[in-house]
């Protein structure tokens, strides 16, 4: 899967077994927001990519807490 490392300002490739699914939570005045990422780690940086939930729940990486 690509995702863009803010580091470093390149795409890098990383393999789909090292990507985790994070769902995102939190409280506003006007409800809650719910944001879905996937997430991985290269070369010691931490990587993100916001997604939207069809691609959330069709991914099949390991969900962790965020």
């Amino acid at each position: 899967m690509k995702f863009y490392n803010l580091k470093t300002r390149s795409h890098v490739d990383v393999p789909d077994s090292a990507v985790k699914k994070m769902k995102m939570t939190r409280k506003t005045k006007s409800g809650e927001q719910v944001r879905y990422a996937l997430t991985a780690e290269h070369e010691g940086s931490k990587l993100f990519k916001f997604v939207n939930e069809a691609t959330f729940k069709a991914s099949n990486a390991t969900e962790v807490k965020g």
